[in-house]
């Protein structure tokens, strides 16, 4: 189903944080910043309030991502997150010595502590946890925590960021800070796969526009994710899904098929984007105990791989 432009109009802050890299891209493309001393981390704090989410676009958004609307009477979803919380996130890689274009998502990861309420302003708390840089790569953790006036903390967010670095000897020493250190399949040659023995949950058609869609949702329009020749120019055969896209839509799958439509089960859920998932595609989601996987079939390649609890399903 297309999504309606008007969507864009509510992307404000999102739109704002994508010009503002693109601007800081080019200043690094004429100031190189090789040498230049990694921060300490953890960062400090970045706080910022947005205005709640209008029902419609969250509609619209979970719709999209193949959830039921009615599920979420009353709350956000929860893997909505990105969409307030990247703009604070962004703030904290200001001053990195890092090619800001470059950076690909990794993973990321959601504590639900309480529901979002809709209609209450979001109070967005996010600083940078960690730098592992070994002079090939560098994997940043950020975490974020989104809360209202009346349910502080109610979610906690890490979003895992590699940053693929073009020469050794970039002047780079490794360091490596508290915090789990993601997406190791990223530089490995084996990728993983869909298990022996994993459960399908669901699987679906993502037409090309897939991409578009969620950005028109979401406000990332990273052109890799719809544009077809800057995908390819970036090394991709086509536009490939947002990790969050694919992300929302494992979390609706385990929401229908095994949590039995009761979004407020999950607790946690935690993924890494282990592959680019090129669109069109017809994708299936299979569990295995609590990990989840979103590849092709059963022992065929996992474009995400992840673990979810939602406490005691007997």
């Amino acid at each position: 189903m297309a999504v309606s432009s008007r969507y864009v109009l509510q992307q404000g802050p999102m739109l704002a944080t994508l010009g503002k890299t693109a601007a800081r891209a080019l200043v690094q493309s004429l100031r190189p910043a090789h040498g230049k001393a990694l921060p300490v981390v953890p960062s400090p704090e970045l706080r910022r309030t947005f205005s709640p989410p209008s029902p419609a676009l969250l509609d619209a958004y979970i719709r999209h991502v193949g959830g039921d609307p009615r599920a979420y009477r009353g709350i956000v979803p929860p893997h909505f997150f990105p969409h307030w919380s990247i703009p604070v996130a962004a703030q904290t890689l200001v001053g990195l010595p890092y090619p800001l274009l470059s950076v690909v998502n990794a993973g990321c990861r959601m504590q639900i502590n309480a529901p979002l309420p809709r209609g209450e302003r979001l109070h967005v708390r996010a600083q940078l946890t960690a730098i592992d840089d070994d002079g090939r790569r560098a994997l940043l953790t950020q975490r974020v925590v989104t809360g209202t006036d009346s349910t502080p903390d109610a979610l906690v967010s890490e979003i895992h960021a590699f940053v693929p670095l073009r020469r050794a000897d970039n002047g780079h020493a490794r360091s490596a800070a508290s915090g789990e250190k993601p997406h190791e399949a990223a530089s490995s040659k084996e990728k993983p796969r869909v298990p022996m023995g994993a459960h399908e949950i669901g699987f679906e058609h993502l037409p090309k526009g897939t991409g578009l869609s969620f950005a028109k949702l979401t406000g990332d329009f990273n052109p890799i994710h719809w544009l077809a020749p800057y995908a390819k120019a970036s090394g991709f055969r086509s536009v490939i899904l947002h990790g969050f896209g694919t992300f929302a839509r494992a979390c609706e799958a385990l929401n229908r098929s095994v949590l039995g439509g009761d979004v407020r089960k999950l607790k946690v859920l935690e993924a890494k984007f282990t592959r680019p998932l090129l669109l069109p595609h017809d994708v299936g989601y299979y569990v295995l105990g609590d990990a989840l996987f979103v590849g092709d079939a059963v022992l065929g390649p996992a474009y995400m791989t992840g673990r979810f609890d939602a406490g005691d399903l007997t």
